[in-house]
């Protein structure tokens, strides 16, 4: 599924393919929360790095966190002019791209289940919204959000 996407003031327009394209899952950790704003926690999904394409990088910055002293290699890609949040880029995985879902202009698939994870760092206040189906982890499940499709038979 080709994913379009574009950040709130229209500077930087992208687009991925994406065989993984639901916003199923839901990270609560504060690195996601802060970065990403939302309802205490981010929305990932997953796209072939190579098909990306953007217009008006120029407008785009890169945050790298810092964990435990040491920055990480994972790149958070912004607008630097309205701040949203845009994609994730790690190059320990140089073939995935990781857009927010909150990024995305395309009309997205609703998920038949949910995973909430990294629950140990949420917020206080964060109320988790969690549903029958839905699965929560204190940190990462071990299933992938590739993993995660393929169980559902959803890959696009």
């Amino acid at each position: 599924m080709r994913l379009q996407g574009s950040c709130h003031c229209g500077a930087v327009r992208f687009s991925v393919e994406s065989p993984h394209p639901y916003p199923y899952q839901r990270c609560y950790c504060s690195i996601c929360r802060k970065t990403a704003g939302g309802g205490g926690y981010a929305i990932n999904l997953s796209g072939h790095a190579a098909t990306l394409e953007v217009e008006g990088a120029e407008h785009k910055g890169i945050y790298r966190v810092v964990i435990d002293g040491e920055t990480s290699p994972g790149e958070r890609h912004f607008c630097r002019h309205c701040a949203s949040a845009l994609w994730v880029f790690d190059p320990r995985w140089p073939e995935l791209v990781h857009p927010f879902a909150s990024a995305i202009d395309t009309e997205l698939p609703i998920p038949p289940e949910r995973v909430h994870l990294l629950l140990d760092s949420k917020a206080s206040w964060v109320e988790v919204e969690a549903r029958d189906t839905d699965k929560c982890f204190a940190g990462y499940p071990e299933e992938s959000i590739a993993d995660w499709h393929r169980r559902l038979d959803l890959e696009r």
